[in-house]
């Protein structure tokens, strides 16, 4: 069944230094997967793996074995394997054997009720402390800054209908948002609760690196959510006020000087003003210059800012 051409789903998991998984979770994706009963492929993709992770993938089959240079991330990995994935539906999940694939089913069935996206939601998580106290306190801050209403966005157990990935790259930590920026091109997405296993084997490569990676890119999805279309309101509105602010402090310290014959040389008064006024200018150059940017994104990618589900004609 696997050796058809066209395939129905496509599971891509990322692996680094994960020797003591990665037989075990090929046997339990391809029984998971096999009782769908549709044509499927599996996709790994080995981060530059300093261990036997490597040597034991290739002597998988059935599988799409994608072998990086040296590590280049989690999300780099993710991308390489959509982009080389083939099938109508791409599942992703974590090596590390916590994300079951026996959930696969609870994600299809989810999206058959309409969604192009579906979240799975790790309800009952089985992590230590320190890994879940900056998960929730990161869920806090999205749910704040993104709005995308998923519980659990840091679980990689996810179903994507393809099309979500005609026109998305994925770079930084970017692979946790994906819900979120899939969101913002008006797909439909939905969550799920799904099983999560204890590591046994390996060791997390969770890290605090990776936490301040994640709150970058979640800022950078902010900006997105907001003003992608038109940069020149966040960063022109902005320049307008400052420059208002400091030209009324201008004004002021001017009618000190003349009316009242105040000395203004010695205060820190006009200082700041001239400070805001030229911050203000820059703002608003800066603003136009990335709303000129952003018309040359979308025109060199042969998109607009809307997306068509379809166009029927009756």
């Amino acid at each position: 069944m696997e050796n058809q051409t066209n395939k129905y789903l496509s599971v891509v998991v990322p692996l680094y230094n994960e020797e003591g998984n990665v037989v075990e979770l090929h046997r339990r994706i391809h029984e998971a997967v096999e009782k769908i009963g549709k044509p499927f492929e599996i996709i790994f993709i080995d981060d530059g793996s300093k261990d036997k992770t490597v040597g034991l993938a290739r002597t998988l089959h059935p599988v799409k074995l994608i072998e990086f240079r040296k590590n280049f991330g989690q999300t780099a990995a993710f991308d390489a394997g959509i982009k080389a994935a083939s099938g109508e539906i791409i599942i992703t999940l974590d090596g590390d054997l916590q994300n079951d694939p026996a959930d696969i089913p609870l994600l299809l069935e989810k999206m058959n009720e309409g969604y192009d996206v579906v979240s799975g939601w790790r309800h009952k998580r089985n992590d230590p402390w320190s890994k879940k106290i900056p998960s929730r306190i990161a869920n806090l801050l999205r749910g704040i800054l993104i709005q995308d209403r998923i519980h659990d966005s840091g679980c990689s157990l996810k179903a994507y209908k393809r099309e979500c990935f005609e026109s998305v790259d994925l770079f930084g930590e970017m692979h946790r948002f994906m819900p979120a920026l899939l969101m913002l091109d008006g797909f439909r997405v939905s969550e799920v609760k799904v099983s999560h296993h204890p590591r046994i084997h390996g060791v997390t490569k969770y890290n605090w690196k990776r936490g301040v990676k994640g709150f970058v890119d979640m800022i950078a999805i902010w900006f997105w959510r907001k003003y992608s279309y038109r940069p020149i309101h966040l960063f022109g509105g902005s320049g307008i006020v400052l420059s208002f602010t400091g030209t009324v402090i201008l004004l002021w310290m001017i009618v000190e000087k003349v009316l009242f014959q105040q000395a203004i040389g010695d205060r820190l008064w006009p200082i700041v003003g001239i400070f805001f006024v030229l911050m203000g200018v820059q703002l608003f150059v800066a603003g136009l210059l990335a709303d000129m940017l952003v018309r040359n994104y979308y025109q060199g990618r042969h998109r607009m800012n809307y997306s068509i589900r379809e166009i029927r004609e009756q």
